[in-house]
């Protein structure tokens, strides 16, 4: 079997999900792709250096990302470092012939994103490039995608998808570099490009947005020195979108929704069906099948719970299919898909490319708010 050799740059939240997803591949999948080696990680915090070898099983930490990326014994390289540092990253890595793994955003910032995939297009290398959206790997979703290609759904009238926290309610947390915009932050970056990725995959490209972004909290203490310092990225956004096929929806982002966890919800609705899905409730979807005829009593009409739970294809094998599912397991089975790809010499899926486009829909957000903006192809 293939041993694919892993360097991670980054340990901090992310690069430990993604680090839990590697480690939990040889538990969950039966035949495995290929056995995973954690040789190295970078990461500057030395505490977080010692935890990344003791903890996350890595057989060095060092901090200087450079080092994983000249390594010969590193074959992937998985990027979890702040939006800010993907662009110097990627392009090393692309480089120097790298498979990679990458956190979303791409980089946060447009003109960077389309520098990465400059570098992607001068490389003659096959290499598997793929971005964790992992929301695209709910089985939830995964059926909803089924439907659609089933035509159960058909012509898409309209949608309506929210990814909504309650994170920054609080007027006194410290200001994080996610809500800093130089920083390639912002509450439309960091949740916002999971429902782009979702609605372009699930529904198609967009034709034109009318997006308002804007920050509530205009002031948040620096998390050293304590003095105020202005947000420079928005902390809520709300966007009206046309799509090519001629569906019109909504989407929002938000930081400031109180009350909320980890709440994204999608609703679509066409002329032979609709389906919704909550986060907050992901062993379900929701389908509404419209095709039977009407009668008296509503006959077969009626919203269908599809039981989604953990049916995941093979080779997945643990948990059980009847099993709850937790959001952990959308990360394994993301990275898992990476691994097959890798192997099997795919290229990655969503791509590089796919996440160039939703940083596209958001940088049209920004330069154009409050007006209606034609999204570039």
């Amino acid at each position: 079997m293939q041993t694919l050799n892993v360097g991670t740059v980054g340990y901090g939240f992310m690069g430990r999900i993604h680090t839990h997803s590697y480690k939990s591949l040889p538990m969950l999948f039966e035949p495995l792709p290929a056995r995973i080696r954690l040789v190295g990680v970078a990461v500057r915090n030395p505490e977080s250096q010692r935890l990344a070898v003791e903890q996350g099983g890595y057989e060095f930490a060092t901090a200087d990302w450079q080092e994983l990326i000249s390594r010969d014994d590193i074959d992937v390289i998985n990027c979890c470092a702040p939006n800010s540092v993907h662009k110097d990253v990627l392009i090393a890595a692309i480089e120097a012939g790298k498979h990679i793994y990458c956190d979303k955003p791409l980089t946060g910032r447009l003109s960077q994103a389309e520098e990465v995939i400059s570098a992607e297009k001068r490389s003659c290398l096959p290499r598997t490039r793929m971005m964790a959206h992992n929301y695209r790997f709910v089985p939830a979703l995964m059926r909803a995608r089924e439907l659609m290609d089933e035509g159960r759904i058909g012509r898409v009238f309209t949608f309506c998808f929210r990814y909504i926290h309650s994170s920054n309610v609080d007027h006194a947390k410290p200001m994080p570099w996610k809500t800093d915009r130089t920083q390639g932050g912002g509450v439309l970056v960091d949740l916002g490009s999971h429902i782009l990725d979702l609605a372009r995959w699930l529904l198609g490209d967009f034709e034109r947005v009318l997006a308002h972004p804007f920050t509530q909290i205009r002031e948040r203490p620096d998390p050293v020195t304590g003095q105020m310092k202005p947000v420079t990225g928005d902390d809520a956004t709300c966007i009206i979108a046309e799509l090519k096929n001629g569906a019109l929806g909504t989407l929002e982002a938000s930081k400031l929704a109180t009350g909320a966890n980890d709440e994204l919800t999608l609703e679509v609705r066409g002329d032979r069906g609709a389906f919704t899905f909550n986060l907050m409730d992901p062993n379900w979807l929701n389908f509404y099948d419209n095709t039977p005829p009407d009668a008296p009593l509503g006959g077969n009409k009626g919203f269908l719970r599809i039981e989604s739970v953990q049916r995941y294809p093979a080779p997945a094998v643990m948990p059980g299919p009847k099993l709850t599912v937790g959001w952990p397991r959308f990360h394994i089975q993301s990275i898992h898909e990476f691994v097959r790809r890798v192997v099997a010499g795919e290229p990655g899926s969503p791509s590089f490319s796919d996440a160039l486009a939703v940083e596209r829909i958001i940088d049209t957000c920004y330069e154009r708010p409050g007006a209606w903006a034609e999204v570039p192809v």
